[in-house]
């Protein structure tokens, strides 16, 4: 028997099992961890099946087993294979303070002698996670020469729309307040994209000019809403 060996066999038992007992030195144990939130709640882990160990052999024959079908011997055989190639595993351990398990992590031992294991940063022991990865719940977040033009566009498009004089400053008093708001959010850093924010000061503030176009100049406001032939249509129907 090998290391390769039995990390291959404690590999496949875990695979299917929730614990694998290594007698004379511990037992590994698998847990599936839900899914969780890092990055102040901004990227989402999704489930995985975390590896540890605890320095108490368990009562279970797993490991013999599985060895003993492997190689086609008797469990008896078998175990006492296994017990005399961990004995000197955990020789090595303690001499060396680690031991590698190929594919699954390594195990350690502290200058007195406790044991304890470091799972593989790629040990994949979650078949039903596959194909799952991070979600990240950020978005692109606008720099303050961003929202300028925003803010710039949006002076020119109401700059294109005509609106009475002695309306004027009613529409411009309502920008800068849509403006102030976004700014305001922005310094609060809120999760919502600052895009958003100033695409409704725009609808907001667009639909405040047609509002006042509709009380001063409604027939300017039909040829917004409607098109010529519907226009035609209304007249004739005396709407």
């Amino acid at each position: 028997m090998d290391i390769e060996q039995l990390c291959k066999l404690i590999r496949d038992i875990i695979l299917e099992e929730d614990r694998v007992s290594l007698p004379g030195l511990g037992t590994l144990v698998a847990e599936v961890v839900p899914a969780t939130f890092t990055d102040r709640g901004y990227t989402i882990n999704p489930p995985y099946r975390h590896l540890s160990f605890i320095p108490t052999p368990g009562s279970d024959k797993l490991l013999v087993k599985r060895l003993a079908k492997s190689e086609g011997v008797k469990e008896a055989v078998a175990e006492e294979e296994l017990n005399r190639f961990l004995a000197q595993l955990k020789e090595v351990l303690k001499a060396r303070k680690a031991v590698v398990l190929p594919g699954l992590g390594k195990l350690r031992a502290t200058k007195e002698n406790h044991f304890f294991f470091v799972p593989d940063q790629q040990l994949d022991i979650y078949p039903e996670g596959f194909g799952l990865a991070s979600l990240s719940l950020k978005n692109h977040e606008e720099t303050a020469e961003e929202i300028a033009d925003a803010v710039s566009d949006l002076a020119e498009a109401m700059a294109e729309t005509p609106v009475p004089e002695e309306d004027q400053e009613d529409v411009k008093e309502e920008i800068n307040e849509e403006v102030k708001e976004v700014k305001e959010v922005k310094k609060k850093k809120s999760p919502w994209p600052a895009v958003l924010l100033v695409a409704a000061a725009l609808a907001v503030a667009f639909l405040g000019a047609l509002a006042i176009l509709g009380r001063t100049n409604p027939d300017l406001v039909d040829r917004f809403l409607y098109s010529a032939d519907e226009l035609q249509t209304l007249k004739s129907l005396g709407l």
